[in-house]
């Protein structure tokens, strides 16, 4: 299965250390890099467009909670305008971390133990080191305006009061990796990835992040808006859904949600 889902790229970036296709913003502080990209969209930024800031005052993750963002750590938002429909978007999340995952582990010490929980998270070692935050625009007949893929690493800092371990990248022994750098590596992992992802489909991305996988074969417990599910986490889908299996044979796909594993 073949994908047309992107439009051609932006002219090559000013900063040259980014791929070409993207161009920088740079930000000391905003709200939240997600708000200040959609901004730029509305604007008419084309795909490429990259915003990055030192700290963020409203950052935010998945259901709106809010993201720890001090100096130091990676907070990043890339506008992409895909022309397809808006629910042949949803599998970007885990393309997204496929490319921060091999980023990471460029970058990172030999043996590093770099997993991704479903559907945006990055764990080092099984504590939370970086989220993907997706945000879609729907625009006319159901297609796509624009997407925002926006990723917080805690590079130098981790909040200290989780009820989930968390770490950084300091401490996972990366040394001093400046924000930049790893901005660098994940935008040329993600062209690479956004580019498959046009030309072959979702297939190969399903691949790659199940070869990362945390949790698949084991128990979990899945909170959705006004539900949980325990079962055992069997698999994604063909377009990136969760599969579990429950307590009596029945298999149920699931789109969005919270893991928690291991499961009672």
């Amino acid at each position: 299965m073949t994908s047309s889902c992107l439009t051609p790229p932006a002219p090559p970036a000013s900063w040259s250390r980014l791929p070409g296709g993207f161009v920088l913003h740079r930000f000391d502080r905003v709200g939240s890099t997600n708000d200040e990209a959609s901004r730029l969209a509305r604007a008419g930024a084309p795909t490429g467009t990259v915003v990055v800031a030192r700290e963020q005052s409203k950052g935010r993750g998945r259901l709106g909670r809010q993201w720890y963002s001090p100096p130091g750590n990676l907070y990043a938002s890339i506008v992409i305008r895909p022309e397809c429909p808006l629910a042949a978007t949803s599998g970007l999340s885990l393309l997204a971390g496929v490319a921060l995952g091999e980023a990471l582990t460029a970058l990172g010490p030999k043996g590093l133990d770099l997993g991704l929980k479903w559907p945006n998270d990055v764990l080092i070692g099984g504590a939370k080191t970086a989220g993907i935050l997706l945000e879609s625009t729907a625009g006319e007949a159901g297609r796509t305006a624009f997407v925002i893929i926006g990723a917080g690493v805690n590079i130098r800092r981790a909040p200290g009061d989780t009820p989930y371990p968390v770490t950084s990248l300091a401490a996972a022994g990366f040394g001093d990796l400046a924000p930049l750098d790893l901005l660098e590596t994940y935008t040329a992992r993600l062209a690479h990835w956004l580019d498959r992802w046009q030309r072959e489909g979702f297939a190969d991305v399903r691949d790659a992040w199940r070869a990362r996988a945390q949790g698949i074969g084991e128990r979990v417990r899945l909170r959705l808006d006004r539900d949980e599910i325990v079962g055992l986490f069997v698999d994604l889908t063909e377009g990136g859904a969760l599969v579990i299996e429950q307590a009596d044979g029945r298999r149920r796909e699931v789109a969005a949600g919270d893991v928690i594993y291991p499961g009672p």
